[in-house]
């Protein structure tokens, strides 16, 4: 090979050679996009006043079909389950029989007065006691776009069962990671005082990862793996949940201590806060 073939073989290879660092910058730099998010929220609910829950911003999921985990309470849209008062949002697991099921509670939702893409997305709780309860915050999609559950995605934000006192959640759950295929990604932590103080429960969501944080300490990180909406459904609107669930194939996993009820979980406010797009 001459010296010109060789010079001109180098020069190709330099040339790859560019080309492939350039391109594993660019996916670097797409991983490590500094996202970042309003000060100030663009919707929230402080919880002032008294009476039901904002018609606003709030409605009701209402029945007792079991919810897909066999749960034993029937969620009613009535004050005894669900009030405001002192600052607060208060909803109330009772052992009162509504239809063939043995407890009432409630269960509000944002749908269609508060759906969000990507934002940053905090709660401040104080959490119930007693076997059997099961609490969450939490997120579903608003329009299904990818599909029914798991497909569309879920982001629970807090759960927490009353069998294993402290211990909270954050988790999220998509076609291709979710607690039925025994896949799902999530991480736990235990929080002091769960239930006799408040504390802080929030999620990130961003279009490159969603991080859950408990009082601003890091707790779970899930990626978009860039794969598509079977790994990665959380590119469309989502709306909020608060719930108390009794029983159930998880929150019943060690039975119900009907003695624990009434149980309540309080809900200081709830905030948004919009991404801050590039």
């Amino acid at each position: 090979m001459g010296p010109i073939a060789r010079m001109g073989r180098v020069l190709c290879l330099l040339g790859v050679m560019l080309a492939l660092a350039a391109q594993a910058e660019d996916g670097a730099g797409a991983q490590a996009r500094a996202w970042t998010f309003a000060s100030t929220p663009s919707w929230q609910d402080e919880f002032d006043g008294d009476g039901q829950p904002d018609p606003a911003k709030w409605g009701y999921d209402l029945g007792g079909k079991g919810w897909g985990n066999n749960e034993l309470q029937y969620y009613t849209d009535k004050p005894a389950n669900a009030f405001v008062a002192d600052g607060l949002l208060t909803i109330v697991a009772r052992r009162q029989r509504a239809g063939k099921n043995p407890y009432t509670s409630a269960r509000l939702v944002s749908r269609g007065k508060g759906d969000f893409q990507y934002g940053r997305i905090e709660f401040r709780a104080r959490l119930p006691v007693g076997r059997g309860t099961w609490a969450a915050l939490w997120m579903l999609p608003t329009e299904n776009r990818h599909g029914g559950w798991p497909r569309s995605g879920e982001i629970d934000i807090m759960e927490h069962v009353g069998y294993d006192p402290g211990q909270v959640h954050v988790t999220v759950h998509t076609q291709a990671y979710n607690h039925k295929i025994k896949t799902q990604r999530g991480k736990q932590a235990h929080v002091d005082g769960h239930s006799s103080e408040f504390h802080r429960y929030r999620v990130d969501w961003t279009p490159d990862w969603i991080r859950g944080y408990i009082d601003d300490a890091p707790v779970f990180e899930f990626a978009n793996e860039g794969t598509g909406p079977d790994s990665w459904p959380f590119d469309q609107p989502f709306h909020l949940l608060m719930n108390l669930a009794v029983g159930g194939d998880w929150g019943g996993a060690q039975g119900v201590d009907e003695s624990a009820f009434p149980a309540w979980m309080e809900v200081d406010y709830v905030r948004v806060y919009p991404l801050l797009q590039d």
